[in-house]
This record gives structure tokens, C-alpha cells and sequence, in this order.
């Protein structure tokens, strides 16, 4: 059965933005080569942390939603512990009422985003 997770990560701030771009194609490819279905992709950009992580008070964050096995949530994480450009990660198994709200923020996002053009 494919549960749905969502996935935050920083990626240190010292990397160009094609570094920056490669790291996080380095994930969706691990996600894509594992069967795993992509629902929701977001880059938040550049952001101050709330604490320095590694004497950086900066980062680049990027959210991943997506469906997948259970299993393979142990190598996903894996993946990340291994990659020093990143510096935090949080997966999140989503419940129903976390999916429906993420459904229903998307869907706000989006009408707005047509309203304004």
C-alpha cells in the first residue's frame, strides 16, 4: 500500500544556483528511479533559519510530496544523511486531513494565481 509523505529540506546556502538546482534533481530522481509518485513540488528559495545550522544562518529549503512504499523511506533518508550540501530534513507521513489540507492550500494557490492574471 503507498502512504504519502512530504519531505522539507535545507540545502546549504554556499551552493550557485545550478548546485543548488543539481542537489535537488539528485532527489527527484531517487524518488523517480524508486516507483515513487510525485504529487506536490515546491522550492521556497532562500531563507533565514531560526538557529545557525553549521555556523550558516541560511538556507535553501524545498518541499517534496509524494507516494511511495513504506520501505523506502529508510533508503530516502539515507540518501540525505549522505549528501553533506544539505543540512536538515524532516519527513513527514501525511493522514488524511493533512492531504486534504495540503489539497486544499494548492487549490487556493492556484485560483489565486489565475485571478491574478
Amino acid at each position: 500500500m503507498l502512504n504519502q509523505y512530504e519531505t522539507v529540506f535545507i540545502v546549504t546556502p554556499v551552493l550557485s544556483e545550478d548546485q543548488m538546482r543539481e542537489a535537488v534533481d539528485k532527489f527527484r530522481k531517487f524518488l523517480k528511479d524508486n516507483d515513487a509518485e510525485i504529487v506536490h513540488e515546491e522550492s521556497w528559495g532562500l531563507k533565514k533559519l531560526a538557529y545557525p545550522i553549521q555556523k550558516k544562518s541560511t538556507g535553501f529549503y524545498h518541499l517534496f510530496e509524494f507516494k511511495t512504499n513504506p520501505e523506502l523511506i529508510d533508503k530516502w533518508e539515507i540518501t540525505f544523511r549522505r549528501d553533506e550540501r544539505i543540512l536538515r530534513f524532516l519527513t513527514v507521513k501525511l493522514d488524511k486531513h493533512a492531504i486534504a489540507y495540503s489539497e486544499k492550500k494548492r487549490q487556493k494557490a492556484k485560483e489565486k494565481k489565475e485571478a491574478e492574471a
